[in-house]
């Protein structure tokens, strides 16, 4: 009888220690197939599927986009992210960089500073500044250079500079006085030197005096008949001037006069 019990605790002791050694076993086989995604970023799909490979991994390029910053024909990005844990056998899809955009800059000169930013930003680019300068013959709002010249290639997504005609401001003067000089002579001086002549009124002349004012009761000093202001003529003499003798004025500004 007890070596019966003896026997069937010998027993239930080498169930228990296979059951361990089984799940210790199961336990390593788990651990033993997962790994750590490695870094691929940088290298060459050659380089990244060798990498991969060393740990049990697969890889898939999946994408390709252009890069400023990673250079053509290398890994830009993968998911899993470097550091992540999955199991041997498992598949990380990366993108390769095409490089940089290489463009040809296009030409914009004589164009509407409007129009030469359109036909820039079409093509993806940018306007990096732009300057004015006053340019004699040439209208104003029109690109007169640009930076990097046209056609201009192997250009990694530049931003295009311009310089843009300005309206060349009008020459400015001192008003000159012509208050004392004929309203003729003084019409030919403003007409050679670009200016127009304005409106041209007659000083207010001052009132009769009070003993020469005519009388209707008074048979000996008859009403007098209305007599017709005289017209501005070559002959008038200046009294008055607007703007006044010494101010700035621009060319072709407008000069009004008073005039006797």
């Amino acid at each position: 009888m007890k070596s019966a019990i003896q026997f069937a605790l010998l027993g239930l002791v080498l169930v228990i220690v296979a059951m361990v050694s089984a799940l210790t076993a199961m336990r390593f086989a788990i651990h033993g197939q997962v790994v750590e995604v490695p870094a691929l970023v940088g290298l060459t799909p050659a380089e990244a599927e060798k990498k991969v490979a060393g740990v049990g991994l697969q890889i898939s390029i999946e994408r390709q986009y252009y890069s400023p910053q990673i250079a053509e024909g290398k890994i830009m990005s993968q998911l899993p992210v470097p550091g992540t844990k999955v199991r041997r056998g498992w598949q990380v899809r990366v993108a390769e960089s095409l490089g940089p955009i290489r463009v040809s800059i296009p030409d914009v000169t004589g164009q509407s500073e409007h129009a030469a930013e359109l036909n820039i930003r079409r093509r993806g680019l940018d306007v990096a500044s732009m300057a004015s300068v006053q340019s004699a013959g040439l209208p104003a709002d029109q690109v007169l250079a640009q930076s990097p010249t046209a056609n201009a290639t192997q250009v990694v997504a530049p931003k295009i500079s311009l310089l843009i005609t300005a309206a060349a401001e009008p020459q400015a003067f001192v008003m000159p006085s012509f208050v004392g000089q004929p309203l003729g002579s003084a019409s030919r001086t403003l007409q050679d030197a670009g200016f127009r002549l304005g409106n041209v009124n007659l000083a207010a002349l001052a009132p009769a005096p009070e003993g020469d004012a005519a009388n209707p009761a008074n048979p000996e000093n008859p009403v007098a008949p209305p007599v017709t202001p005289p017209q501005p003529g070559p002959a008038s003499i200046i009294v008055a001037q607007s703007p006044a003798a010494g101010q700035k004025i621009l060319a072709g500004a407008v000069i009004n006069f008073e005039v006797r």
